[in-house]
């Protein structure tokens, strides 16, 4: 598939993927960052953004777009950052093409994705729909975010709950949540359904990796981010206090700095 992708600076390529529900804007907390030293690939997966597409498929079809992507661009060798599901399709690009990823940066993932989050009710919805409206028109709105945004879905996703991380979720997760096909939640949740592990696969990925994780995740715990970090031969593990599953849009500036230093650490990674 002829996936649609965001580009921006020039450089090293880093290949951004993006988490469900998401696109290739809604990474911009790090190309925007990034693309300042490098170059910024960032693509809408199949069944995301504006990357349609109206058939049934399989987690793996993500992998044949992602090389398809590669060989467009002429892309030989790159460094992977991947949030949540982008994570999980990093480290599988990693097995499938060791020779064209130079290291992976996983954000809030896990080759055995586990999760605690509690039964969803009525009431979660109605206020996570009312605070998701009113972040639109106003992300500062204290009133909104004590009212109802502490008791929605939100405090699961975010435990700092400032206008920094609501504006995140106004202008990027409210509209990738809206361009998420039911044919790409079909594909994930099947693949999870069927128990995905990938932990016995993790030694043959050699590259180094930074594995970032919010201490209170409960869409894929923080737990599991660390089995994952113990299980790569090359991996570096940072446990942010008090933040969930959308922590780089809590502490991002704490984020990137911590990136940054990594990449300084690690120049093989960024090197051609």
């Amino acid at each position: 598939m002829h996936l649609n992708v965001y580009t921006q600076g020039k450089g090293f390529p880093i290949l951004c993927l993006h988490g469900h529900p998401g696109s290739g804007s809604s990474l911009c907390v790090f190309t925007d960052h990034l693309s300042k030293r490098f170059q910024t690939f960032g693509p809408d997966l199949r069944g995301y953004g504006k990357s349609r597409f109206n058939k049934n498929f399989v987690m793996t079809d993500h992998l044949t777009d992602l090389e398809a992507l590669l060989n467009r661009f002429k892309i030989e060798k790159c460094l992977v950052l991947g949030w949540s599901l982008g994570g999980i399709l990093a480290m599988e690009l990693a097995l499938r093409l060791p020779q064209r990823v130079s290291g992976l940066i996983l954000v809030a993932t896990a080759a055995r994705p586990r999760g605690n989050h509690p039964p969803i009710t009525w009431q979660d919805n109605l206020y996570t729909g009312i605070a998701a409206l009113l972040s639109v028109v106003n992300p500062n709105w204290q009133w909104n975010i004590n009212t109802f945004g502490k008791r929605s879905l939100f405090r699961y996703l975010i435990q700092q709950h400032t206008p920094t991380a609501y504006s995140y979720i106004a202008r990027d997760a409210i509209p990738a949540f809206l361009q998420t096909s039911d044919k790409a939640t079909r594909a994930l949740y099947s693949a999870i359904k069927a128990g995905y592990n990938k932990v016995g696969d993790l030694n043959q990925i050699q590259c180094p990796s930074l594995v970032l994780a919010g201490s209170q995740d409960r869409h894929i715990t923080m737990e599991s981010s660390l089995e994952t970090s113990q299980h790569l031969p090359n991996s570096q593990f940072y446990r942010y206090a008090n933040t969930a599953h959308l922590f780089p849009w809590e502490i991002p500036h704490q984020v990137l700095r911590d990136i940054d230093c990594w990449l300084k650490d690690n120049p093989e990674t960024i090197q051609f």
